[in-house]
């Protein structure tokens, strides 16, 4: 589970991982087009910078599509390094304690989603922002593990340029073809690793704090299908019976490179195959997702062109390979299940007219980071530049010292400065 592959600096010898296959000889483009760093002045600088940090004009970062339509940016296979749970109180540990194993349901299943809403759901606090604490806690853990990548320069400790949830990045996939909710992502620059902690917006938190019941039921019955989905070990069956309990959680930790980005990030994993015979992490992981019965052309384009394109995008970063998904009627009684293989989605869609492109997902997400690393200058964890994004308009950033927005706790702090002692 825990073994690296080993890095060649040709990157000709790099493993490929693309939407439609894994690994492959086929040569693509490894570097990032500036062309799209587009020089505006809506850059808000809000902090006294030294003459360095402050570029002789104010750079954006597009976000039109077009932009992004060339050859799907080189992206190493993602590598399984470990793995953490969290129990019923949140708590931490760095184990696999709270894995759960995928049984095959019946075809027409019909689970009643509405099972235990009312007096079996234990709702995790949503107003705890954990910010990248979980992750943080797993790296202290696994140092020793992670010495084998520890650099030669003593002020990198970690071998990778990013640090950060699978969910930020699904974010900056989706972005190109997001029309509705804007993002603010907080990076700071700590021993030369840039790390990415989402801040939420004022919009997200209204719409979270207004939240009509209807769709705090919705939100359950995602979370009431995986219960009827999974087993707590491989030789028993599911138990809809037991209490809904949103604080556990299963989260993987892998590491993948996206062009010249070396990325380590986390993710909660819903399920592994239960099969002895199943490949390693995380290819033997499943995503579990509900969605409403397509009855219509209508809906049926929307799926591809709206669901697909955030479950594709979810699945494809951590290289977890089938999503299967419950379809409900109005009542939230699940009518049918099907399979959806990541390396197959890009050719369901591409028949659909102006439908979304995993290329310029990619090559997005691969020129935001870049974006980052160019302005991020400063090796401080009390400065935090914060990324704005609105649809329709370009990625602006400010930059804040000794901020509200600072997210770097003082423990993992410490803790990092002392290993290097």
């Amino acid at each position: 589970m825990d073994q690296h592959r080993s890095r060649s600096p040709n990157a000709s010898s790099h493993h490929h991982y693309s939407p439609n296959r894994r690994g492959g000889d086929h040569r693509r483009r490894n570097h990032c087009d500036d062309a799209q760093f587009r020089r505006t002045n809506h850059h808000l600088y809000q902090t006294r910078a030294t003459p360095e940090q402050t570029p002789s004009r104010p750079q954006t970062l597009s976000t039109r599509r077009e932009v992004y339509e060339r050859d799907f940016p080189l992206y190493k296979q993602p590598v399984e390094v470990g793995c953490f749970s969290l129990d019923s109180q949140r708590r931490f540990f760095n184990d696999s304690r709270q894995m759960r194993y995928y049984v095959e349901p019946d075809r027409s299943p019909n689970f009643d989603l509405r099972d235990g809403y009312k007096e079996r759901y234990v709702k995790r606090n949503e107003n705890v922002k954990e910010k990248l604490d979980h992750i943080l806690r797993w790296i202290v853990a696994n140092r020793s593990k992670l010495k084998s990548k520890l650099t030669t320069n003593p002020s990198c400790p970690l071998d990778f340029d990013f640090v950060t949830w699978r969910g930020h990045l699904t974010k900056l996939l989706t972005t190109p073809y997001e029309t509705r909710e804007g993002w603010l992502l907080a990076v700071t620059r700590f021993n030369g690793t840039l790390y990415i902690s989402e801040v939420e917006t004022e919009a997200a938190r209204r719409e979270r704090e207004n939240r009509p019941e209807r769709n705090q039921e919705m939100m359950y019955w995602g979370y009431k299908f995986e219960q009827y989905m999974c087993a707590d070990n491989t030789n028993s069956e599911p138990d809809p019976s037991g209490v809904v309990n949103t604080n556990e959680a299963f989260c993987t930790v892998v590491q993948t490179r996206l062009t010249d980005h070396r990325l380590l990030f986390s993710g909660e994993v819903d399920c592994r195959d239960k099969d002895p015979g199943a490949p390693p992490p995380p290819a033997c992981y499943v995503e579990l997702k509900t969605s409403a019965e397509i009855c219509t052309p209508k809906q049926h384009s929307n799926f591809h062109r709206f669901k697909l394109l955030k479950w594709w995008a979810q699945s494809f970063l951590p290289g977890v390979p089938r999503v299967v998904a419950g379809f409900r009627d109005h009542d939230g009684t699940v009518v049918s299940v099907e399979t959806f293989q990541i390396s197959k989605i890009s050719q369901l869609i591409k028949n659909e007219y102006n439908c979304w492109k995993p290329t310029v997902c990619m090559n997005f997400c691969c020129d935001f980071l870049s974006f980052v690393k160019r302005e991020a200058t400063e090796d401080n964890p009390s400065v935090v530049y914060l990324f704005s994004w609105e649809p329709h308009k370009d990625v602006t950033y400010s930059v804040h010292r000794d901020s509200q927005y600072s997210f770097l706790p003082d423990w993992y702090i410490r803790e990092i400065t002392s290993s290097q002692e």
